[in-house]
Parts: C-alpha cells; structure tokens; sequence
C-alpha cells in the first residue's frame, strides 16, 4: 500500500472516531437537559452564586466586627436623629411641615 493511501485511511479512521464522540457528546447533553431543563439549571447556577455571595459577606462581617458594629450604630443614630436633636435643643421633636404657615401672635 502506498504512503498516501495508507495516510488517507487513517485520517479517516481518525475522522469517524472524532464524529462517533460528537455523535456520543450530543446524545449526553440531550439526556442531561431531559433529565433537568435549562430553567433549573439556571435557577440552581443562581442559587450556588447567592449561597458563595453570603458566605462571602459572613467571613467578611465576622473578621471586621468592629467596623460593621460601628456602622450600625450610626444608622441607628441616622434614624433617631430628630429626636436627639430635639433633645438638645429644647424643641418638641416634631419637624413643622413646609405647607404650613407659622402661627400668628
């Protein structure tokens, strides 16, 4: 057999053993998207995301304590802020809306 014939059997031999693992390969991921839908897989992608995000933000709360305490602090003294300032300056606490006029003497 010459060179060339025998390079040209191969290469096809080579060439239906690469289609048979297309054909192979194709087949799974049909059974595999019978078995479970784009949409759950997606929805399960989705929630393996989330699950690493809060982990993610536990290991971060937990090793700067001290700083997200510090933060909820001052969001508690955001949201309590008219009362406070109403404390220290004598006033009622309540603020006067802009609609209404101020009082006559």
């Amino acid at each position: 057999m010459s060179d060339p014939r025998r390079k040209m059997i191969e290469d096809r031999a080579l060439r239906n053993a690469a289609l048979a693992l297309v054909k192979a390969d194709v087949a799974h991921l049909r059974a595999d998207l019978t078995a479970k839908g784009v949409g759950a897989r997606f929805l399960e992608r989705i929630a393996e995301g989330a699950n690493d995000v809060l982990d993610e933000a536990v290991d971060v709360a937990e090793s700067n304590r001290g700083v997200l305490l510090t933060l909820l602090a001052a969001a508690l003294l955001w949201l309590a802020r008219n009362p406070l300032l109403a404390l220290f300056s004598g006033e009622e606490g309540h603020e006067h809306d802009e609609d209404e006029e101020p009082e006559a003497d």
